[in-house]
């Protein structure tokens, strides 16, 4: 069992920035995928990015290529999720995802674990 506290959320100007952490528990986090996923009102959970278990590899949904930038510390069993040019489309709730295996899975189905999230909006 892992569990994963996300904090860093807030309330953002459009353009600007947000750090989002995920602490997990496990001691072995290094052998795990993690993923960011957000989920607004009425909206399905969508992909925002994973990383591989090194931290070598990372994928990022189109929406947020080159705007955000995820990261991890395996000796502090920590992710990161850096987000530049914060828009207003980005408002949602913010999970941290860990799964078994080695595929950065964009659907929400293959990741065992889950945060409770962390609430982002953006005002315009």
């Amino acid at each position: 069992q892992v569990q994963l506290v996300e904090s860093g959320g807030g309330l953002v100007q459009a353009g600007g920035a947000l750090s989002l952490s995920c602490a997990a528990s496990a001691p072995t986090f290094s052998r795990y995928v993690a993923a960011w996923f957000r989920q607004a009102p009425g909206k399905e959970r969508e992909f925002v990015g994973a990383i591989s278990r090194s931290g070598g590899t990372t994928s990022y949904a189109d929406s947020v290529k080159g705007r955000f930038t995820i990261s991890r510390d395996n000796a502090k069993n920590t992710v990161f999720l850096q987000m530049n040019s914060l828009k207003p489309e980005d408002t949602a709730v913010y999970y941290c995802a860990t799964r078994t295996g080695v595929t950065l899975a964009a659907t929400p189905g293959p990741y065992d674990f889950w945060g409770q999230g962390t609430q982002v909006t953006v005002s315009s």
